[in-house]
């Protein structure tokens, strides 16, 4: 793949996928891209493995807050990755100064099958 296509693919990965920017940067339209996406199989398989690749750059930034030891993330890791650990959430109504709080922090041992 070369020229314009080779330019809006490396622009779709720096802009994680943001199709209006790509294009922008890369000096098309957005029509031209839609265009080669329905036209060229090449070019749409490439573009078809952008969105792991964006889903990538997210994991390696959440682990690096991890590793900088930042609550948020080690909590947002734990309530997906460490459910079957009994990290959930659930909701819950409760009243806390005749208000409905949304949710409830929960750990539930899981039983002895893991779950």
């Amino acid at each position: 793949m070369r020229g314009k296509k080779k330019i809006m693919l490396e622009s779709l990965k720096e802009q994680l996928g943001v199709i209006t920017m790509a294009a922008k940067q890369a000096g098309i339209s957005r029509r031209t891209h839609y265009k080669w996406l329905h036209s060229d199989p090449d070019y749409k398989a490439e573009v078809e493995i952008i969105p792991d690749l964006v889903l990538d750059f997210a994991e390696n930034a959440l682990f690096k807050l991890m590793q900088d030891k930042s609550p948020a993330a080690i909590i947002f890791f734990l309530k997906t990755k460490g459910r079957g650990r009994g990290y959930i959430e659930r909701p819950d109504n409760v009243i806390i100064s005749g208000k409905e709080s949304g949710y409830v922090f929960e750990i539930i041992a899981p039983d002895k099958n893991g779950k």
